[in-house]
């Protein structure tokens, strides 16, 4: 795993394309809570919903990381990481009848010094249509609002040149990251 640090400048001028919430939406907020945006779609028949309020489904989240090949963890530890996490954000294909959770992302911190992010996935099948980007914008908006001083983010090496092209810079140090993994 690599650290990585944010150009903030460059990723917040993108996020100008994403659609807040609209209050004349009443089903939208039923759904997603009063904390959703949608991002941009190229089918306009799909509207996808980023969302801090609305509860992930530890089944449907368990899915989402089967498909994107992350190992399983049993679901009691991963509902008491959702609950530990400063921010934790999901996005879903709208359906009236049944939402489908497509997209996650979630940061641990102290949420005025640090925030870490620690894990973005976005479902194969919706991947490299800007979906990650958007939901990462959305992320660093609400911890820029935060006045979060220092934002960091641990990737997997496969993953580095997709958050290079976001603007991330790597650690100028490249040493300052430790892991210790429990046996």
């Amino acid at each position: 795993m690599l650290s990585l640090q944010i150009s903030k400048r460059r990723a917040l001028r993108a996020f100008s394309n994403m659609q807040p919430a609209e209050s004349q939406e009443p089903l939208l907020n039923k759904f997603y809570g009063n904390e959703w945006r949608e991002l941009d779609s190229s089918n306009e028949r799909l509207r996808l919903i980023a969302s801090f309020d609305r509860e992930i489904d530890l089944v449907e989240l368990e899915q989402l990381c089967d498909a994107v090949g992350w190992c399983r963890r049993p679901q009691r530890r991963v509902r008491t990481a959702l609950e530990n996490s400063l921010l934790v954000i999901g996005l879903w294909r709208h359906d009236k009848r049944f939402p489908r959770l497509i997209g996650f992302a979630r940061c641990t911190g102290d949420g005025v010094l640090d925030a870490t992010i620690w894990d973005l996935a976005i479902h194969p099948l919706y991947q490299r249509s800007g979906l990650g980007k958007g939901l990462m914008l959305v992320l660093l908006e609400r911890l820029r609002d935060m006045e979060v001083e220092k934002i960091t983010l641990f990737a997997d090496a496969q993953a580095v040149r997709f958050y290079l092209a976001q603007g991330w810079d790597l650690e100028p140090q490249g040493n300052r990251c430790v892991f210790w993994y429990a046996r």
